[in-house]
Order: C-alpha cells, then structure tokens, then sequence
C-alpha cells in the first residue's frame, strides 16, 4: 500500500524541545505519535538534525544575517550536546539514521537522495517539526525529487498555530496529488494491514 517507505523524522532535537529561544512548545504533544512511528520502524527512519554554524561569520549569503540575529544558537554558544536528538528517540539509533544539514531542507548536498535511492525508496513519511519551516523544506524538496510524501499531521508540530495549519492546508490541497495528509494511528494501522 506504500510502497518502499522511510520515515523522516524531522529536527526532533534538544535545542528545539528545551528552554531554548527556539524551543517549540508542540514538540511534546506530538512526542507520542512519532515515537510510536521510530520504534516500530527503527530501521525505515532517519532523522534530520539542523546543525547551526560555529560562528554567524561561517554562514554564507544571508544565513550570515540569520545567525547574527541568533547568535546565541550558534556552535560557540549553544552547548553541543543540544544539537542531540531528544533523548527519547535517540535510543532507537542504529539501526535509525541520522543526516545533519545546515539549511531547512535536508536535500541540498544531496547525500539523504543518494542514501534513500540506493535503496530504491519511492515513499517518505514525515514527522517532526517545524510544520512551516523544515517539515515543510522536506515535503516540497521530497514532492521535486519525485517521491510520494506522506505527512502524518498529528505527528508534526510547529511554534506558531497559524503557518502550522496553513502549512498542512498547502501541503493537503496544493499538492493533492503528491501529498497525503494521514494520523499516525492510520498510517500504522494500515501499514501493518499491508503486510
């Protein structure tokens, strides 16, 4: 029913689940669910992980500008265990995977294509946050590179209500015949029919 998939489980780090200026409050009511999808799939997940550069001055063009304006989330301020996946998910690495990108979308170097297309991946299934910022880097990226995306909208999770939502009606409406919008419980419950 979904073909090869893999689970991208987005950005699910301590420096967003922790008292940091870019924490996402959500992150811990979608816990649940996409720990559910990483423990039953360990080993169909990868996990992003957005790493921010040592100093504002290692970025280029205007992630320079970006990381003046968050300087204390850069490397010679943020400790570097914060760039860890919540500990909670950590746990299922290996057989999980991990790809570290310096931008929103985890598909510019193209090393996440090349792994998923060694292994004839036709079909992602995104969790994580933020709705609106990288899960939404991932999808569009993912629809561009061809593959069927699949977004498990209890599963995702954003730091503002409005772009989040607006995010998953784009997602749901704009991109229809790429994109679907599913709950975990179905996604799983499916997945495991299809058997």
């Amino acid at each position: 029913m979904f073909g090869n998939w893999r689970h991208i489980c987005v950005d699910m780090q301590r420096m967003f689940a922790e008292e940091t200026p870019w924490r996402v409050a959500w992150m811990e009511a979608v816990s649940p669910q996409v720990i559910e999808v990483a423990e039953r799939h360990a080993a169909r997940t990868t996990f992003s992980r957005f790493c921010p550069p040592a100093r504002p001055s290692d970025a280029p063009g205007m992630w320079r500008t970006y990381y003046e304006k968050w300087w204390m989330m850069t490397g010679e301020h943020l400790p570097p265990d914060m760039l860890a996946l919540v500990p909670e998910l950590a746990r299922y690495c290996p057989p999980a995977t991990i790809f570290d990108k310096r931008a929103y979308s985890p598909w510019i170097d193209g090393r996440l294509h090349a792994f998923l297309a060694m292994q004839a991946v036709d079909t992602l299934v995104v969790t994580g946050g933020e709705t609106d910022v990288c899960v939404l880097a991932t999808a569009l990226g993912g629809i561009d590179l061809g593959y069927r995306v699949i977004v498990l909208k209890d599963a995702v999770c954003s730091g503002a209500d409005e772009t989040h939502d607006a995010s998953l009606t784009l997602l749901g409406n704009r991109f229809s015949a790429q994109v679907e919008l599913m709950l975990t419980e179905d996604f799983l419950s499916s997945e495991q029919e299809s058997r």
